[in-house]
């Protein structure tokens, strides 16, 4: 799988020239992406300015780690009922 190609600065930019009037077919032949690509950048970060994009990043950040600890918390109560539902 190839990496990423786009910074999300540039996908603003991408979508600014959309905004302004360029045509879809016409962005993805100048910048080599897919229309689908396109659409899922549009929904993602359509009417975000470059300023925003960090929040996003950082809210993401932390969804992902609280999500691990709430993995880890889930794995040590169910180790946890494990041990205590043997009769000893």
């Amino acid at each position: 799988m190839k990496g990423k190609r786009f910074a999300p600065t540039q996908i603003i930019k991408i979508l600014k020239e959309h905004e302004a009037g360029t045509e879809v077919t016409e962005l993805i032949r100048k910048y080599g992406i897919a229309r689908n690509t396109f659409y899922i950048w549009k929904s993602k970060y359509g009417g975000m300015e470059n300023n925003q994009i960090q929040k996003l990043k950082d809210l993401e950040s932390e969804n992902s780690k609280l999500k691990k600890l709430l993995a880890e918390r889930c794995l040590e109560i169910e180790a946890l009922k494990d041990v205590l539902s043997k009769k000893w």
